[in-house]
């Protein structure tokens, strides 16, 4: 299924993403859990699980575009940080994310599509 731009603007508050594509670079899988809120144009989340041990993200949303910066701590006591662009789309009823990542704290870039659970 291919994902579309939502035609009216969805908040992102009390959602609840996984990372259906992990990538190599990233410490994210499967297995981390992405809890977002969402008031007016701020965004934020918390996120666990897998190797990542507690992250945050805070940004601001321009329809449907998130800019935000991250940072966690893995269960093997690394802190990274980077930055982040992503888009809202729509796709077998749920919400999805597709992001573009990039490390400000060590090397590597990356994409990443974070899908609402079910």
């Amino acid at each position: 299924m291919t994902p579309e731009a939502p035609t009216a603007p969805i908040s992102l508050d009390g959602r609840v993403f996984i990372d259906a594509t992990p990538e190599p670079a990233g410490d994210v899988s499967s297995a981390t859990e992405f809890r977002y809120h969402q008031d007016g144009d701020l965004v934020w989340a918390s996120y666990s699980g897998g190797s990542v041990r507690l992250g945050y993200l805070v940004g601001l949303r321009e329809g449907d575009t998130l800019r935000f910066r991250y940072t966690h701590l893995t269960h093997d006591g690394e802190s990274s940080a980077g930055s982040c662009r992503s888009h809202i789309r729509l796709a077998d009823g749920r919400v999805w994310l597709e992001e573009s990542w990039q490390w400000e704290s060590k090397p590597g870039t990356g994409t990443s599509l974070l899908v609402e659970r079910a």
